[in-house]
């Protein structure tokens, strides 16, 4: 019976080893596991973040070089939520050789032709594109005045490229800068024509 009892014990003692070597090898093994795991997913943080890296330094290079009016634009854009990528694509300006008379609002038959070209490029791209036409003026007049014929500018494309070059109108939006964002110099006849114009500006 003794002998019975010694061995049942010593069973039991083997047994309890055996379980606790168990135990410890699944610890061991689920250990492996969740470092693996941690290595993948900090590997996977890691690319993303090498991605969100790239994709903001190639953001940063696409606006390089381009206008200050051109970034405001972006800066607007992304601030009211308008844009998918928040990308700068491209600026296209109309002059006033092509586009505006003295004091005028008046698209010439050169400025329609010239806008139906950039609405045929948007089209054609097929991108959910967002675009802000931006009218300037040069410095005769009064600062009021030209804020206000910026703006009557900016409206005359925004109209014609909605009914004329069939862009949704939420794809667009208008502003002035009146005087204040020359390209040439105001002292000269040929500097004022150069700063009566406007700007297109596309962003996705």
């Amino acid at each position: 019976m003794k002998t019975l009892v010694i061995g049942l014990a010593v069973a039991a003692l083997m047994s309890g080893c055996a379980t606790k070597e168990y135990v410890n090898e699944q610890i061991a093994a689920a250990d492996k596991r969740m470092d693996s795991k941690s290595a993948e997913l900090g590997g996977k943080i890691d690319q993303t973040a090498s991605n969100l890296d790239g994709r903001l330094n190639q953001q940063q290079a696409s606006i390089d070089g381009v206008s200050r009016t051109a970034k405001e634009a972006l800066e607007r854009a992304n601030t009211a939520g308008k844009l998918a990528e928040g990308k700068f694509m491209y600026e296209t300006t109309l002059s006033s050789q092509i586009a505006f008379d003295f004091e005028s609002n008046t698209l010439t038959p050169a400025a329609k032709e010239a806008l139906d070209a950039f609405a045929g490029r948007v089209k054609s791209e097929n991108k959910n594109v967002y675009i802000e036409i931006q009218g300037h003026t040069d410095s005769s007049g009064s600062v009021t005045t030209n804020m206000k014929l910026g703006q009557a500018r900016a409206e005359a494309v925004h109209r014609y490229l909605a009914i004329n070059g069939g862009i949704a109108l939420h794809r667009m939006n208008v502003i002035s800068y009146g005087e204040s964002a020359p390209i040439a110099d105001n002292k000269t006849r040929a500097g004022r024509m150069e700063n009566r114009r406007v700007t297109l500006v596309v962003l996705q």
